[in-house]
């Protein structure tokens, strides 16, 4: 059975995305479950392989072919990028960067859309740049749903098992509200939508392995707005969301308070999370696995998935290891939906 190709966009090309992939393409393991094709500058990606005197060798082709040789130390990219990033400063925000990473990844995009890639797994790219190209998109995720024409969208992390994550096919968690501000988080809220999240989160984890997820959803107000004391939201907007998914057959608790839902649900007794604001999510989360955590785009025709990590414009361009955990186990994730995909 032939491994699935796995796309690399090179996102920012000023942070740590070239790093990532010339330490992964030095990598045995990481040529034992794909066969990747990076989607980024050759140039960028020679002179992070010169940095690290890794001896990665980089062959520029213009599309995908059954015909290439994957290995150890050899390295394809794909550039159809229409910025001039060979003079991009490293660590600093670029228009040009900017630019590129927008490129990179749509041209990821619409090959996936097209078969000739399974899955993109997106190294990351700044929000700032981007608007610098005149891009304004918050983020991969409106890109990615844009791109591929979808309205029922979702940012979920995941986390994997592990003697903290203890329920069995890992962690879910997916945002009701995403790249916004906390004042408009309220007025932002539908029931429709956050029914939406639960059904596209629970669909997930039964990709991941549980038959029946248990699906918690998260309250807005702290206490769950102690009936009204705090606030409306939960008997206003949220919990008619779950009565809705309770009469289609998901196992559904919640409104619940976030403080204590989600250690419930680390512990073992719910399999995914609905957030109602991204710090809600994303905070407990990389407190609890940084590294291997991983951000998958729900509702898209195909597969996506990236570390949680920024662009580390702190640690980036300097002799220090980048750490590959996060994108590896963001890899294996893509790996995994895409085989379910092609399935069924």
């Amino acid at each position: 059975m032939k491994l699935p190709h796995i796309a690399l966009t090179m996102g920012d090309v000023s942070g740590i995305g070239p790093q990532l992939i010339d330490a992964l393409f030095c990598s045995s393991t990481f040529f034992e479950i794909c066969r990747p094709i990076i989607y980024g500058n050759a140039e960028i990606l020679i002179r992070a392989a010169q940095h690290s005197d890794s001896e990665l060798q980089v062959v520029s082709i213009d599309r995908v072919s059954d015909e290439l040789e994957f290995k150890v130390k050899t390295a394809y990219c794909i550039d159809r990028g229409n910025a001039n990033v060979v003079d991009a400063v490293p660590c600093q925000i670029d228009a040009r960067s900017g630019q590129a990473a927008y490129d990179y990844l749509v041209s990821a995009i619409d090959d996936c859309l097209s078969g000739q890639v399974d899955a993109i797994t997106t190294a990351p790219l700044n929000k700032e740049a981007l608007h610098l190209a005149n891009i304004h998109y918050p983020g991969h995720t409106e890109i990615l749903a844009d791109r591929c024409q979808v309205d029922e969208f979702g940012m979920m992390l995941y986390l994997p098992h592990s003697n903290v994550i203890k329920p069995p096919f890992g962690l879910g968690i997916v945002h009701a509200t995403l790249h916004t501000s906390i004042a408009s988080v309220s007025g932002l809220l539908k029931t429709q939508e956050i029914y939406d999240k639960i059904r596209l989160i629970s669909n997930l984890m039964k990709i991941m392995g549980a038959a029946i997820p248990r699906v918690a959803v998260c309250a807005l107000n702290p206490h769950a707005g102690e009936h009204g004391l705090f606030g409306d939201e939960e008997a206003r907007i949220i919990a008619p969301a779950v009565e809705q998914a309770k009469h289609t057959g998901i196992d559904i608790t919640g409104p619940l308070p976030a403080d204590t839902l989600i250690r419930r649900a680390v512990n073992g007794e719910f399999d995914a999370v609905v957030a109602m604001y991204h710090d809600q999510g994303h905070i407990p989360f990389k407190l609890l696995g940084f590294d291997q955590a991983v951000n998958i785009t729900l509702g898209l025709p195909i597969v996506r998935t990236s570390p949680s990590h920024g662009t580390a414009f702190d640690i980036a361009w300097t002799d220090m290891v980048p750490d590959t955990n996060g994108i590896m186990e963001a890899i294996k994730a893509a790996i995994k939906l895409a085989k379910h995909k092609n399935q069924s």
